[in-house]
């Protein structure tokens, strides 16, 4: 997921896309979320570690 809204997020300023820039942005952000939750021992969906 944080991969995903890089590319995204990179995309969208390369290509002057606001959509693209703003969901690669809201991707980011909630892939960076889940992965610290998820190191942090928090399950994250049911699961003990999120990847």
């Amino acid at each position: 997921m944080i991969i995903l809204g890089l590319i995204l997020l990179v995309i969208g300023l390369v290509a002057s896309i606001p959509i693209l820039t703003t969901i690669g942005g809201i991707l980011l952000v909630v892939g960076l979320i889940l992965a610290i939750l998820g190191r942090a021992g928090r399950s994250v969906g049911g699961r003990k570690h999120f990847f």
